[in-house]
């Protein structure tokens, strides 16, 4: 409780904060210590930054995790005693996807003929989570994140938890992912042309191959992202001489960068 209590203290929130809490203090917080807001020069407070935005990721994603775990179990309790929950809650879990289609108020047969009739298009789903019954496996967003190819073009996601989903190939052009979470997300040859990304969290993602033309990427952080072959022509990234995208670590081999030439 004490090391949960700390990841509260480094958002500057308190004990028990909802999850839109946790995700605004991020947000602002990750705005403040952006190392691209400190001048190149200033080594050490760069380095400062560096480690506060690492701990402020840290302290985002363990609250995160925490709360999608409580929010999965049956009741409060559900977190701290697993062992506790009975074989038709943990069936219930394995419908998570197809929720909003079928309320689990009742067990007869026909809420259950209705359920099967309505969860065809998550069947994926089901088959992987059906066979298991460990609790840890109802917490993998990766494994009911198969966006791959999906039309989301102009969408508003501003905001959104995209962590670790997988949307290769993806129409993503002309979205709305301003302030979006989208750490370890895979957008192998996405379409983000014209894309709004300002201040998107794209740590450690797989874009290689994505169209970013035209794309604004101000204030969004990329470090450790893959962007091999990328196409970023036309795409926001300074201020006048000054840089405003975070590219740590990034890996721009054969990328075509805003101005038209090719990193090597």
């Amino acid at each position: 409780m004490r090391e949960l209590e700390r990841y509260y203290r480094i958002l500057d929130l308190e004990p028990g904060a909802s999850l839109e809490e946790v995700n605004q203090a991020y947000r602002d917080l990750a705005f403040i210590w952006h190392p691209d807001r400190i001048p190149q020069e200033k080594h050490r407070l760069q380095e400062k930054a560096r480690k506060k935005l690492q701990e402020i990721n840290e302290a985002r994603e363990k609250l995160r995790s925490i709360k999608a775990k409580y929010r999965s179990g049956p009741g409060n309790s559900a977190s701290y005693q697993p062992k506790k929950n009975p074989a038709p809650e943990r069936q219930y879990k394995t419908e998570w996807p197809s929720s909003p289609y079928q309320p689990k108020k009742t067990t007869t047969p026909k809420s259950s003929s209705s359920s099967s009739s309505k969860s065809n298009s998550y069947a994926p789903y089901e088959q992987k989570w059906t066979p298991k019954s460990t609790p840890n496996q109802t917490y993998q967003p990766p494994q009911q994140s198969d966006l791959s190819g999906q039309d989301f073009r102009r969408a508003n996601l501003k905001g959104r938890d995209l962590s670790g989903r997988n949307l290769s190939y993806a129409k993503l052009n002309g979205a709305n992912l301003s302030d979006a979470f989208m750490h370890k997300i895979i957008l192998r040859g996405a379409d983000l042309s014209n894309a709004n990304l300002f201040r998107a969290n794209l740590l450690l993602a797989d874009m290689k191959e994505a169209n970013l033309q035209g794309a604004d990427l101000i204030g969004a952080d990329l470090s450790g992202a893959d962007l091999r072959g990328a196409d970023l022509r036309g795409a926001r990234i300074r201020s006048g001489d000054r840089l405003l995208v975070k590219l740590i670590g990034a890996n721009l081999s054969g990328a075509i960068m805003p101005d038209g030439s090719i990193h090597k």
